[in-house]
Protein backbone atom coordinates (compact mmCIF):
# COMPACT_ATOMS: atom_id res chain seq x y z
CA UNK A 1 0.00 0.00 0.00
CA UNK A 2 1.43 3.26 -0.93
CA UNK A 3 1.92 6.53 1.37
CA UNK A 4 0.02 8.64 -0.64
CA UNK A 5 -3.17 6.48 0.45
CA UNK A 6 -2.93 8.29 3.65
CA UNK A 7 -4.25 11.85 3.36
CA UNK A 8 -3.09 13.82 5.76
CA UNK A 9 -3.70 17.57 6.81
CA UNK A 10 -1.51 20.05 8.04
CA UNK A 11 2.08 19.66 8.27
CA UNK A 12 3.40 16.68 10.82
CA UNK A 13 3.87 17.46 14.11
CA UNK A 14 7.38 17.01 14.04
CA UNK A 15 7.79 16.52 10.36
CA UNK A 16 11.47 17.79 10.24
CA UNK A 17 13.12 15.38 12.92
CA UNK A 18 10.69 12.47 11.01
CA UNK A 19 12.80 12.90 8.45
CA UNK A 20 15.94 12.10 10.03
CA UNK A 21 15.10 9.04 11.62
CA UNK A 22 15.80 6.98 8.92
CA UNK A 23 19.19 8.06 8.80
CA UNK A 24 19.48 8.30 12.75
CA UNK A 25 18.34 5.65 13.82
CA UNK A 26 20.12 2.62 14.44
CA UNK A 27 18.78 -1.11 13.15
CA UNK A 28 19.75 -2.98 16.38
CA UNK A 29 16.79 -5.36 16.32
CA UNK A 30 17.54 -8.59 14.80
CA UNK A 31 15.13 -8.69 11.61
CA UNK A 32 14.02 -12.66 11.93
CA UNK A 33 10.34 -12.83 12.87
CA UNK A 34 10.13 -15.79 15.65
CA UNK A 35 7.28 -18.55 14.90
CA UNK A 36 3.44 -18.50 16.19
CA UNK A 37 2.88 -20.83 18.82
CA UNK A 38 1.63 -23.67 17.96
CA UNK A 39 -1.88 -22.99 19.29
CA UNK A 40 -1.88 -19.79 17.22
CA UNK A 41 -0.96 -21.48 14.02
CA UNK A 42 -3.85 -23.42 14.49
CA UNK A 43 -6.20 -20.26 14.82
CA UNK A 44 -4.64 -18.48 12.13
CA UNK A 45 -3.72 -21.23 9.51
CA UNK A 46 -0.38 -19.38 8.97
CA UNK A 47 2.27 -16.65 10.34
CA UNK A 48 1.96 -12.88 10.07
CA UNK A 49 3.73 -11.01 7.75
CA UNK A 50 7.74 -12.03 7.05
CA UNK A 51 10.41 -9.74 8.09
CA UNK A 52 11.69 -10.62 4.61
CA UNK A 53 8.71 -9.26 3.03
CA UNK A 54 8.77 -6.17 4.60
CA UNK A 55 10.99 -3.88 2.41
CA UNK A 56 14.28 -2.40 3.48
CA UNK A 57 14.02 0.87 5.36
CA UNK A 58 10.75 0.62 5.46
CA UNK A 59 9.44 1.77 8.75
CA UNK A 60 8.29 -1.72 10.52
CA UNK A 61 8.14 -4.12 13.02
CA UNK A 62 10.19 -6.44 12.23
CA UNK A 63 10.92 -8.29 15.65
CA UNK A 64 8.23 -10.20 17.65
CA UNK A 65 7.84 -10.86 21.62
CA UNK A 66 6.60 -13.23 23.44
CA UNK A 67 3.91 -12.37 26.58
CA UNK A 68 4.10 -15.08 28.90
CA UNK A 69 5.14 -18.74 28.66
CA UNK A 70 3.90 -22.39 28.75
CA UNK A 71 -0.02 -22.48 27.67
CA UNK A 72 -0.27 -19.10 28.23
CA UNK A 73 2.68 -17.76 25.82
CA UNK A 74 1.79 -15.52 23.09
CA UNK A 75 3.62 -14.20 20.31
CA UNK A 76 3.21 -11.00 18.31
CA UNK A 77 4.71 -8.15 17.19
CA UNK A 78 6.75 -6.32 19.11
CA UNK A 79 5.08 -3.11 19.10
CA UNK A 80 1.16 -2.97 19.24
CA UNK A 81 -1.49 -0.47 17.45
CA UNK A 82 -3.98 0.72 20.34
CA UNK A 83 -7.17 1.80 17.66
CA UNK A 84 -9.08 3.40 20.64
CA UNK A 85 -8.53 7.20 18.78
CA UNK A 86 -9.46 6.70 15.30
CA UNK A 87 -13.11 7.43 16.77
CA UNK A 88 -12.99 7.97 19.86
CA UNK A 89 -11.78 10.14 22.39
CA UNK A 90 -9.33 11.99 20.49
CA UNK A 91 -11.05 14.65 18.73
CA UNK A 92 -11.67 15.31 15.13
CA UNK A 93 -11.82 11.37 13.48
CA UNK A 94 -10.82 10.38 9.98
CA UNK A 95 -13.23 8.89 7.79
CA UNK A 96 -13.72 5.43 8.21
CA UNK A 97 -11.91 4.35 4.54
CA UNK A 98 -8.57 6.68 6.02
CA UNK A 99 -8.98 4.08 9.41
CA UNK A 100 -9.15 1.33 7.32
CA UNK A 101 -6.35 2.71 4.77
CA UNK A 102 -4.41 2.89 8.07
CA UNK A 103 -4.32 -0.49 9.82
CA UNK A 104 -3.78 -2.21 6.49
CA UNK A 105 -0.48 -0.04 6.49
CA UNK A 106 0.34 -1.40 9.77
CA UNK A 107 -0.47 -4.70 9.33
CA UNK A 108 1.95 -4.59 6.21
CA UNK A 109 4.50 -3.15 8.38
CA UNK A 110 4.09 -6.10 10.66
CA UNK A 111 2.41 -4.91 13.55
CA UNK A 112 0.05 -8.09 14.23
CA UNK A 113 -2.18 -6.90 18.00
CA UNK A 114 -4.45 -4.82 17.72
CA UNK A 115 -6.51 -3.44 20.58
CA UNK A 116 -9.66 -2.42 21.07
CA UNK A 117 -12.63 -2.85 24.28
CA UNK A 118 -16.44 -2.70 24.30
CA UNK A 119 -16.61 0.63 25.87
CA UNK A 120 -14.83 2.69 22.95
CA UNK A 121 -18.01 4.31 21.96
CA UNK A 122 -20.06 1.42 22.82
CA UNK A 123 -19.13 -0.77 20.23
CA UNK A 124 -18.21 1.62 17.68
CA UNK A 125 -14.61 1.17 17.72
CA UNK A 126 -15.03 -2.90 17.63
CA UNK A 127 -17.07 -2.53 14.74
CA UNK A 128 -14.25 -0.16 13.34
CA UNK A 129 -11.53 -2.36 13.45
CA UNK A 130 -13.64 -5.64 12.39
CA UNK A 131 -14.01 -3.66 9.06
CA UNK A 132 -10.54 -2.87 8.30
CA UNK A 133 -9.65 -6.49 9.78
CA UNK A 134 -11.57 -8.09 7.01
CA UNK A 135 -9.47 -10.22 4.83
CA UNK A 136 -6.76 -10.04 7.44
CA UNK A 137 -7.87 -12.19 10.39
CA UNK A 138 -5.63 -14.70 9.31
CA UNK A 139 -2.68 -13.01 9.55
CA UNK A 140 -2.80 -10.78 12.88
CA UNK A 141 -4.63 -10.89 16.26
CA UNK A 142 -7.47 -8.74 18.22
CA UNK A 143 -8.04 -7.58 21.89
CA UNK A 144 -10.84 -6.56 23.41
CA UNK A 145 -12.00 -5.66 27.09
CA UNK A 146 -15.12 -6.52 29.37
CA UNK A 147 -16.00 -5.21 33.01
CA UNK A 148 -17.68 -1.83 32.11
CA UNK A 149 -21.59 -1.74 33.01
CA UNK A 150 -23.79 -0.39 30.61
CA UNK A 151 -27.69 0.32 30.29
CA UNK A 152 -29.19 0.72 26.95
CA UNK A 153 -25.58 1.57 25.53
CA UNK A 154 -24.99 4.09 28.26
CA UNK A 155 -22.28 3.70 30.81
CA UNK A 156 -22.75 3.26 34.09
CA UNK A 157 -19.96 5.34 35.52
CA UNK A 158 -20.21 4.14 39.37
CA UNK A 159 -19.93 0.74 38.72
CA UNK A 160 -18.57 -2.18 36.94
CA UNK A 161 -19.84 -5.85 35.86
CA UNK A 162 -17.37 -8.60 35.61
CA UNK A 163 -20.58 -11.31 36.42
CA UNK A 164 -19.91 -14.47 34.10
CA UNK A 165 -23.06 -13.58 32.32
CA UNK A 166 -22.02 -9.89 31.44
CA UNK A 167 -18.03 -11.64 30.26
CA UNK A 168 -19.59 -14.16 28.23
CA UNK A 169 -22.03 -11.67 26.91
CA UNK A 170 -19.54 -9.02 26.20
CA UNK A 171 -17.49 -11.84 24.30
CA UNK A 172 -19.90 -12.86 21.97
CA UNK A 173 -20.51 -9.27 20.84
CA UNK A 174 -16.83 -8.52 20.65
CA UNK A 175 -17.08 -11.64 17.98
CA UNK A 176 -19.54 -10.40 16.33
CA UNK A 177 -18.52 -6.83 16.14
CA UNK A 178 -14.90 -7.93 15.01
CA UNK A 179 -15.61 -10.59 12.76
CA UNK A 180 -13.15 -13.08 14.46
CA UNK A 181 -13.80 -16.37 15.52
CA UNK A 182 -11.28 -16.01 18.37
CA UNK A 183 -10.22 -12.95 20.35
CA UNK A 184 -6.70 -12.81 20.75
CA UNK A 185 -6.46 -11.70 24.30
CA UNK A 186 -9.61 -10.62 26.30
CA UNK A 187 -8.73 -8.49 29.14
CA UNK A 188 -10.89 -7.27 32.46
CA UNK A 189 -10.90 -3.43 31.64
CA UNK A 190 -11.41 -2.51 35.23
CA UNK A 191 -11.62 -4.33 38.75
CA UNK A 192 -15.51 -5.41 39.34
CA UNK A 193 -15.22 -5.76 43.69
CA UNK A 194 -18.53 -7.37 43.51
CA UNK A 195 -16.90 -10.40 41.82
CA UNK A 196 -14.35 -12.34 43.00
CA UNK A 197 -10.98 -12.06 40.66
CA UNK A 198 -11.26 -16.55 40.64
CA UNK A 199 -14.97 -15.97 39.55
CA UNK A 200 -13.15 -13.40 36.62
CA UNK A 201 -10.37 -15.93 35.87
CA UNK A 202 -12.34 -19.21 35.98
CA UNK A 203 -15.05 -17.50 33.33
CA UNK A 204 -12.30 -16.88 31.06
CA UNK A 205 -10.87 -20.41 31.69
CA UNK A 206 -13.69 -22.03 29.87
CA UNK A 207 -13.79 -19.37 27.28
CA UNK A 208 -10.25 -20.43 26.60
CA UNK A 209 -11.33 -24.02 26.64
CA UNK A 210 -14.38 -23.30 24.01
CA UNK A 211 -12.15 -21.71 21.79
CA UNK A 212 -13.58 -17.97 21.97
CA UNK A 213 -10.76 -16.17 23.34
CA UNK A 214 -7.05 -17.91 23.11
CA UNK A 215 -5.40 -15.82 26.30
CA UNK A 216 -6.73 -13.33 28.95
CA UNK A 217 -5.15 -10.49 30.98
CA UNK A 218 -6.57 -8.12 33.17
CA UNK A 219 -6.04 -3.87 32.94
CA UNK A 220 -4.62 -1.53 35.89
CA UNK A 221 -4.62 -4.47 38.81
CA UNK A 222 -2.61 -4.85 41.79
CA UNK A 223 0.10 -7.30 42.67
CA UNK A 224 -1.94 -9.32 44.91
CA UNK A 225 -4.88 -9.54 42.29
CA UNK A 226 -2.23 -10.69 39.38
CA UNK A 227 -1.47 -13.23 41.91
CA UNK A 228 -4.43 -14.55 42.64
CA UNK A 229 -6.01 -14.31 39.46
CA UNK A 230 -2.98 -16.23 37.96
CA UNK A 231 -3.38 -19.28 40.04
CA UNK A 232 -6.96 -20.03 38.36
CA UNK A 233 -6.14 -19.47 35.06
CA UNK A 234 -2.84 -18.10 33.83
CA UNK A 235 -2.56 -14.77 32.80
CA UNK A 236 -0.96 -13.94 29.46
CA UNK A 237 -0.88 -9.91 30.03
CA UNK A 238 -1.22 -7.08 32.34
CA UNK A 239 -2.40 -3.94 30.25
CA UNK A 240 -1.80 -0.64 32.49
CA UNK A 241 -0.81 2.72 31.88
CA UNK A 242 3.03 3.24 31.55
CA UNK A 243 5.13 5.96 30.68
CA UNK A 244 7.85 8.85 31.71
CA UNK A 245 5.26 10.54 33.15
CA UNK A 246 3.17 7.29 35.03
CA UNK A 247 5.68 4.66 36.21
CA UNK A 248 3.23 3.19 39.31
CA UNK A 249 4.02 -0.21 37.72
CA UNK A 250 7.67 -0.26 38.87
CA UNK A 251 6.79 1.11 42.22
CA UNK A 252 3.59 -1.22 43.18
CA UNK A 253 5.40 -3.92 42.35
CA UNK A 254 3.70 -5.32 39.09
CA UNK A 255 6.34 -4.81 36.72
CA UNK A 256 8.51 -7.21 39.09
CA UNK A 257 5.52 -9.84 39.35
CA UNK A 258 4.95 -9.69 35.94
CA UNK A 259 8.39 -10.57 35.39
CA UNK A 260 8.59 -12.74 38.10
CA UNK A 261 5.68 -15.07 36.83
CA UNK A 262 6.35 -15.07 33.28
CA UNK A 263 3.61 -12.74 32.22
CA UNK A 264 3.57 -10.19 29.54
CA UNK A 265 3.04 -6.64 30.22
CA UNK A 266 1.13 -4.30 27.44
CA UNK A 267 1.36 -0.52 28.18
CA UNK A 268 -1.07 1.95 27.03
CA UNK A 269 -1.16 5.46 26.28
CA UNK A 270 2.69 4.99 25.57
CA UNK A 271 2.69 8.68 24.75
CA UNK A 272 0.81 9.96 27.31
CA UNK A 273 -2.05 10.40 25.27
CA UNK A 274 0.25 12.60 22.78
CA UNK A 275 1.60 14.38 24.94
CA UNK A 276 5.46 13.25 24.63
CA UNK A 277 5.07 13.68 21.29
CA UNK A 278 5.47 17.08 21.95
CA UNK A 279 3.06 19.14 19.71
CA UNK A 280 0.57 19.61 22.51
CA UNK A 281 0.79 23.08 24.48
CA UNK A 282 -1.09 25.06 27.30
CA UNK A 283 -2.89 26.73 24.00
CA UNK A 284 -4.27 23.65 22.61
CA UNK A 285 -7.83 23.12 22.20
CA UNK A 286 -9.94 19.35 22.60
CA UNK A 287 -12.80 18.67 21.03
CA UNK A 288 -15.58 18.56 23.93
CA UNK A 289 -17.96 16.10 22.15
CA UNK A 290 -15.09 13.62 21.69
CA UNK A 291 -12.03 14.56 23.30
CA UNK A 292 -11.73 13.09 27.19
CA UNK A 293 -7.75 14.80 27.63
CA UNK A 294 -10.00 17.95 28.29
CA UNK A 295 -11.71 16.52 31.18
CA UNK A 296 -8.24 15.34 32.52
CA UNK A 297 -6.11 17.04 35.27
CA UNK A 298 -3.25 16.58 33.39
CA UNK A 299 -3.96 18.10 30.51
CA UNK A 300 -5.31 21.36 31.63
CA UNK A 301 -3.25 24.54 30.94
CA UNK A 302 -1.16 24.84 33.54
CA UNK A 303 -0.16 21.66 34.07
CA UNK A 304 0.87 21.50 30.65
CA UNK A 305 2.65 24.16 30.65
CA UNK A 306 5.21 23.07 33.53
CA UNK A 307 5.18 18.96 31.95
CA UNK A 308 6.61 20.62 29.07
CA UNK A 309 10.16 20.44 30.79
CA UNK A 310 9.58 17.10 30.33
CA UNK A 311 9.12 17.25 26.65
CA UNK A 312 12.02 19.31 26.22
CA UNK A 313 14.17 16.74 28.02
CA UNK A 314 13.38 13.88 25.73
CA UNK A 315 13.71 16.54 22.61
CA UNK A 316 17.16 17.01 23.98
CA UNK A 317 18.18 13.65 24.12
CA UNK A 318 16.74 12.46 20.87
CA UNK A 319 17.80 15.28 18.71
CA UNK A 320 21.82 14.80 18.97
CA UNK A 321 20.58 11.24 18.48
CA UNK A 322 18.16 11.74 15.11
CA UNK A 323 15.16 10.43 16.62
CA UNK A 324 12.06 12.23 17.79
CA UNK A 325 10.62 12.55 21.18
CA UNK A 326 8.05 9.74 20.53
CA UNK A 327 10.90 7.45 19.32
CA UNK A 328 12.54 8.24 22.59
CA UNK A 329 9.44 7.78 24.48
CA UNK A 330 8.37 4.16 22.85
CA UNK A 331 11.96 2.90 22.70
CA UNK A 332 12.66 3.55 26.46
CA UNK A 333 10.00 1.20 26.84
CA UNK A 334 10.85 -0.99 24.49
CA UNK A 335 14.28 -1.28 26.24
CA UNK A 336 12.97 -1.75 29.62
CA UNK A 337 12.00 -5.31 29.28
CA UNK A 338 11.85 -8.02 26.49
CA UNK A 339 8.35 -8.52 27.52
CA UNK A 340 6.78 -4.94 27.19
CA UNK A 341 4.54 -4.64 24.30
CA UNK A 342 3.92 -0.88 23.50
CA UNK A 343 0.55 -0.50 21.60
CA UNK A 344 0.56 3.71 20.66
CA UNK A 345 -1.53 4.54 18.63
CA UNK A 346 -2.68 7.34 15.80
CA UNK A 347 -4.30 8.54 12.94
CA UNK A 348 -1.84 9.63 10.72
CA UNK A 349 0.62 7.62 8.26
CA UNK A 350 3.86 9.95 9.42
CA UNK A 351 3.24 9.00 12.76
CA UNK A 352 2.36 5.31 12.38
CA UNK A 353 5.71 5.60 10.05
CA UNK A 354 7.58 7.30 13.77
CA UNK A 355 6.35 5.69 15.98
CA UNK A 356 7.86 2.18 14.19
CA UNK A 357 10.80 3.30 13.84
CA UNK A 358 11.31 3.30 17.89
CA UNK A 359 11.22 -0.51 17.54
CA UNK A 360 14.83 -0.46 15.95
CA UNK A 361 16.47 1.65 18.88
CA UNK A 362 18.22 0.02 21.23
CA UNK A 363 19.45 2.60 24.20
CA UNK A 364 22.91 1.90 26.20
CA UNK A 365 22.56 1.57 30.19
CA UNK A 366 24.64 4.68 30.32
CA UNK A 367 22.11 6.40 28.16
CA UNK A 368 18.66 4.84 30.24
CA UNK A 369 20.52 6.30 33.21
CA UNK A 370 21.07 9.88 31.76
CA UNK A 371 17.08 10.15 30.44
CA UNK A 372 15.94 8.79 33.63
CA UNK A 373 17.80 10.93 36.05
CA UNK A 374 16.88 14.18 33.48
CA UNK A 375 13.32 13.15 33.48
CA UNK A 376 13.23 12.39 37.16
CA UNK A 377 14.17 15.55 38.25
CA UNK A 378 10.70 17.21 36.89
CA UNK A 379 7.82 16.81 39.45
CA UNK A 380 4.50 15.68 37.35
CA UNK A 381 2.53 18.18 37.70
CA UNK A 382 -1.47 16.85 37.38
CA UNK A 383 -3.14 13.36 38.50
CA UNK A 384 -3.43 11.47 35.00
CA UNK A 385 -7.56 10.45 35.76
CA UNK A 386 -10.07 12.75 37.67
CA UNK A 387 -11.30 11.30 41.01
CA UNK A 388 -13.92 8.71 40.24
CA UNK A 389 -11.40 6.98 36.93
CA UNK A 390 -8.54 6.41 39.39
CA UNK A 391 -10.75 5.03 42.48
CA UNK A 392 -11.31 2.38 39.79
CA UNK A 393 -7.50 1.83 39.48
CA UNK A 394 -5.98 -0.96 42.05
CA UNK A 395 -3.02 0.62 44.02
Amino acid sequence: MKKEQIQENGISRRGFLKRTALAGAAICIAPALEKVTAAEKAITGKSSVSAATIPAGMAAVRAQRTLSSGKAAFTISAMGFGCMGLNHHRSQSPDEKTCIRLIHEAIERGVTLFDTAESYGYHKNEKLVGEALKGYTDRVFVSSKFGHKFVNGVQVKTEEDSTPTNIRRVCENSLRNLGVETLGIFYQHRVDPATPIEVVAETCGELIREGKILHWGMCEVNAETIRRAHKVCPVTAIQSEYHFMHRAVEENGVLALCEELGIGFVPYSPLNRGFLGGMINEYTRFDTANDNRQTLPRFQPEAIRANTRIVEVLNAFGRTRGITTAQVALAWLLNRRPFIVPIPGTTKLSHLEENLRACDIVFTSEEVTELEKAVAAIPVVGSRYDALQESKIQK
